[in-house]
């Protein structure tokens, strides 16, 4: 488990992201599973997250949910948010439901891996071993980052390269034994 998925981008500076759900290198909990996954209290609730130092410069956020030990070949987007105002640096517990009723005034949740607009929690296959979920806010040098609403979020990792200021990222691990 080795592969990190920022290993080949551009280094960039490094600031702090928290939660009141989950911590840095341990398991998540359960409400953080997919309500799929067959985890008892499982809820699809995208986890609290708050950050501070972000670069000078940073004129909005994205924060991105990503599991890189997926039996895919390339992972697995769990969540994507585009267009958070520079001024935000709080997400509450369950932001990212269908309706993203926690997300600022002008944010927008791109399509997740299942082409579904909302968080979607943790669901490795039973007897695959821990995974890792990176989940990370990117300080961008831009407003609006400028991709189509309907875009992958590979697609905004892309576009993200020349304008990402900054990066906080905090791995939580699941597993279904």
């Amino acid at each position: 488990m080795s592969n990190n998925p920022f290993a080949k981008l551009p280094e960039v500076a490094s600031f702090k992201v928290t939660s009141n759900d989950i911590v840095e290198g341990l398991p998540l909990p359960p409400q953080q599973y997919s309500e799929m996954s067959g985890v008892e209290g499982g809820k699809d609730l995208s986890p609290h997250l708050k950050w501070s130092g972000a670069p000078e410069g940073t004129k909005s956020f994205a924060v991105t949910a990503y599991d890189p030990d997926a039996p895919t070949g390339s992972g697995l987007w769990h969540w994507a948010v585009i267009n958070i105002p520079a001024s935000v640096t709080e997400l509450p517990t369950g932001a990212g439901d269908e309706h993203g009723s926690g997300l600022p005034q002008g944010a927008l949740q791109l399509p997740n891996d299942l082409r579904l607009e909302r968080f979607i929690g943790a669901a490795p296959p039973a007897g695959h071993g821990p995974h890792r979920y990176y989940f990370v806010v990117h300080a961008l040098d831009v407003e609006k980052i400028g991709v189509d609403p309907s875009a992958t979020p590979a697609l905004l990792g892309f576009t993200m390269l020349g304008h990402t200021l900054g990066r906080a990222v905090l791995v939580a691990t699941g597993e279904i034994k």
